[in-house]
C-alpha cells in the first residue's frame, strides 16, 4: 500500500488556521480553504487541546543574527574574542559561550548558530500546578464535582485571600487540562466540564436557537416592570423544560436575583402536566419569593392563565426565537448539562434525586455572586421574609 506523503503547513497557513478557529469556524471548512482534509486541521490544532500558542518572540538580550554574522565574519579574520565583544558591545563570556555551543573557531557559522539559539529556546515555563501539586490537588478535587474553572479560581481567591500561592486564573486551569504536556491535570478530568470536548473550541462555535410552537394571550417580556428587569428584588424566576431521550424531560428553574436552582420532575411535555407540576412546586415557596415566571414560547406552557390564577404569578414570555432573553435559564441548562449529558433518560430520576442534584448546583460559587454560592443569597432572602 502506498504511503500519502506527510502535509505540512506554513507559519502564515497555520496563522489563519488559528484565526478561523477563534471565530468558530468548524474543522471541515477551515480544511476546505487548503483543499485538505478536516483530519490534516486536526492535527495542527490537537497539539495545543485547541488553545492558540503564543507567539514567539526573540529576547531582547539575545544576540541578534546580524552580530552573529559579524562574529562569523570576525573569526575567520582571526580576532580575538575581546576584540570582538568590544565591537559589538557584548561581554566577553557572552561571545565566547557562543562560539564554543556552535562549532567553535573553526565550525561556527552565524545562520546555523541563530537556528539552533531559536530552537534551544523552545523550553516550556514550568506551569504554577506543576510547582504546586497541593494546589493542583485541590483543583482536582473541585473539577471532579462539576465545579467550572472560573468557579474554582473565584473561590480560590476568596477563600485565601492572602496566599498567592494559591491564586490561579482560570485559563490556567483550562490550559492545564487541554494540554496536556504541561503534566498537571490528568485528561479524565475533562469528562467534568461542562463541555466535554477533547479540543477547546470558541464560544462562537453553537448558538442556541429557538423552534418552539406559538401560544396565545401572552404576556410579553416588555412588560415585564423594570423591577423584574434589574434584578433589585427577588421573587422572579425563569424557566423552561430539560430534555432527555426516550420523550422524557424536566423543568427547571433559576431565580433572577440568587441564581437558585430548583428542578421539577413532569410526567410529560403537555401543558397540562407542565402545569400541575408547576403548580404543586410553586405552592412551597412564600408569595414574596415566587412574583413572576419568564417563559419561552413553547407549547408546554400553552395553559399559562391556570397556571396564574392557581398561584396569582404572572407570567411572561420570551420574545419568539429570543431565549436568551432569560438568559439565567439557559446558563442553568448549560451547567445542568454536566449532571444530565444528552441521550440520558431522565424518567428514571425521582423528585429526591433532581433535588439533590439542585442542591449540589446550588452550592456552587457563581463569578455573577461574587463567588457567593446562590444558596447563599437565597437563603438570606428566606431569612428576610420571616
Amino acid at each position: 500500500m502506498k504511503q500519502r506523503p506527510r502535509i505540512y503547513y506554513t507559519d502564515s497557513q497555520k496563522a489563519l488556521m488559528w484565526e478561523r478557529w477563534r471565530k468558530g469556524d468548524s474543522l471541515q471548512k477551515i480544511a476546505q480553504m487548503f483543499d485538505r482534509s478536516h483530519s490534516s486541521v486536526d492535527r495542527i490544532l490537537a497539539e495545543t487541546g485547541g488553545i492558540c500558542p503564543a507567539k514567539r518572540c526573540r529576547s531582547p538580550l539575545a544576540l541578534t543574527l546580524a552580530e552573529r554574522e559579524e562574529i562569523s565574519r570576525a573569526v575567520v579574520a582571526g580576532q580575538s574574542i575581546r576584540s570582538i565583544a568590544f565591537k559589538l558591545g557584548r561581554a566577553p563570556s557572552t561571545v565566547s559561550r557562543e562560539i564554543k555551543r556552535n562549532g567553535g573557531l573553526d565550525g561556527y557559522r552565524a545562520a546555523q548558530a541563530d537556528q539552533r539559539a531559536w530552537d534551544r529556546a523552545q523550553r516550556p515555563k514550568p506551569c504554577k500546578l506543576v510547582t504546586n501539586p497541593k494546589l493542583a490537588g485541590v483543583i482536582a478535587s473541585k473539577l471532579q464535582v462539576q465545579w467550572s474553572p472560573e468557579q474554582i479560581a473565584g473561590w480560590l481567591k476568596q477563600t485565601y485571600p492572602s496566599d498567592e500561592d494559591y491564586h490561579v486564573s482560570h485559563e490556567t486551569i483550562y490550559r492545564s487540562l487541554y494540554i496536556q504536556a504541561r503534566g498537571a491535570l490528568k485528561k479524565e478530568l475533562l469528562a467534568h466540564l461542562r463541555r466535554t470536548r477533547d479540543m477547546r473550541r470558541s464560544r462562537h462555535h453553537t448558538q442556541k436557537t429557538g423552534d418552539h410552537g406559538r401560544i396565545t394571550d401572552t404576556v410579553s417580556i416588555s412588560e415585564r416592570p423594570a423591577t423584574v428587569e434589574d434584578r433589585a428584588i427577588p421573587g422572579h424566576w425563569e424557566g423552561d423544560l430539560l430534555f432527555g431521550s426516550h420523550n422524557s424531560q424536566i423543568a427547571t428553574l433559576v431565580e433572577r436575583q440568587t441564581r437558585y436552582v430548583m428542578l421539577v420532575k413532569v410526567a410529560g411535555k403537555d401543558t397540562e402536566s407542565v402545569v400541575n407540576a408547576l403548580v404543586m412546586n410553586a405552592r412551597k415557596l412564600p408569595q414574596e419569593l415566587y412574583k413572576s415566571l419568564t417563559w419561552d414560547r413553547g407549547k408546554e406552557m400553552a395553559d399559562h392563565k391556570r397556571f396564574t390564577l392557581d398561584t396569582h404569578i404572572q407570567v411572561y414570555f420570551c420574545d419568539p426565537h429570543h431565549p436568551w432573553q432569560r438568559g439565567s435559564n439557559e446558563n442553568t441548562n448549560g451547567l445542568l448539562r454536566q449532571y444530565f449529558p444528552k441521550g440520558l433518560d431522565l424518567s428514571t430520576y425521582s423528585q429526591e434525586n433532581l433535588d439533590e442534584v439542585a442542591r449540589l448546583l446550588n452550592e456552587r460559587p457563581r463569578k455573577t455572586l461574587n463567588y457567593e454560592t446562590p444558596a447563599q443569597r437565597f437563603n438570606q432572602c428566606v431569612a428576610s421574609t420571616d
